[in-house]
């Protein structure tokens, strides 16, 4: 089985995973992985597959990527891990803890519940998907034709950390675009009535945005009794980068609890 690509920062201490979210990569949490590793933690910058430098399948739903950090723990042979999973992480999050909980020793929610959304990636991915390496030449142009599709240039930005060289002078995107626009509903899915887990949990939302809404709070105790809930103040989705020292702060006073 192919093993997931990670960043391993730190060489001793408590080791903490981190799953990215949809379209994203591990190196999107590196700044925060310095500063865990600082506080003596192991840190796992994980790539899940068909992003970043992992595997590419056709073969993708949240069962699969929890299976899939699974084999990364055996591999490793990783027990009881600490696990933070932002957006789409989160998801993968939930379900390893419901269906694999003996790797799981306590984890972090970052801006998920665990319902169903509505497919909301689909001009982002159509963006992406018709960007025409054979003419781009540089991140600038990447950018100039991916804003027809995607106004925010924040949102491009973040997007656009998935250009590499994929041989001299020929760009491409460390994503898996087919793929992901073919998943583009099972992205949204949320977890089966049955599904429950005792762990310790965090469940943190950003102030700003409509992921987790105060009427989710019956369904995350639904499937985790001891979730515990916290919003950070001034950030949206992307609240780790909005509001990035009350973020670290308030997870790493939680996990140092456990």
């Amino acid at each position: 089985m192919s093993i997931l690509h990670s960043n391993i920062i730190g060489d001793k201490g408590k080791d903490l995973l981190i799953l990215h979210g949809f379209l994203g990569m591990g190196d999107n949490w590196k700044t925060h992985a310095k500063q865990w590793v600082s506080l003596g933690y192991r840190v796992h910058l994980i790539d899940q597959r068909n992003h970043g430098r992992s595997f590419w399948s056709k073969d993708f739903n949240y069962l699969i990527l929890a299976q899939d950090v699974v084999a990364y723990c055996k591999h490793h042979q990783l027990e009881k891990v600490l696990i933070l999973g932002h957006s789409m992480g989160g998801k993968t999050v939930m379900h390893l803890a419901c269906r694999f909980p003996e790797y799981v020793h306590a984890f972090v929610v970052a801006d998920i519940a665990p319902k169903t959304y509505s497919p909301h990636h689909q001009q982002i991915l159509n963006g992406l998907s018709h960007l025409d390496f054979n003419q781009i030449n540089t991140r600038s142009d990447a950018d100039q034709a991916l804003a027809s599709y995607v106004k925010d240039a924040g949102t491009r930005m973040f997007l656009l950390k998935n250009l590499h060289w994929v041989s001299q002078g020929k760009l491409g995107l460390r994503l898996n675009i087919d793929v992901l626009k073919s998943v583009n509903d099972k992205i949204g899915e949320g977890l089966l009535p049955e599904d429950n887990s005792l762990h310790q949990c965090l469940f943190i939302k950003g102030e700003k945005s409509d992921y987790i809404l105060e009427n989710d709070t019956p369904i995350i105790k639904h499937h985790f009794p001891k979730a515990e809930q916290v919003t950070v103040p001034n950030a949206g989705h992307w609240l780790h980068a909005e509001n990035p020292i009350f973020f670290f702060d308030t997870v790493t006073a939680w996990l140092q609890k456990r």
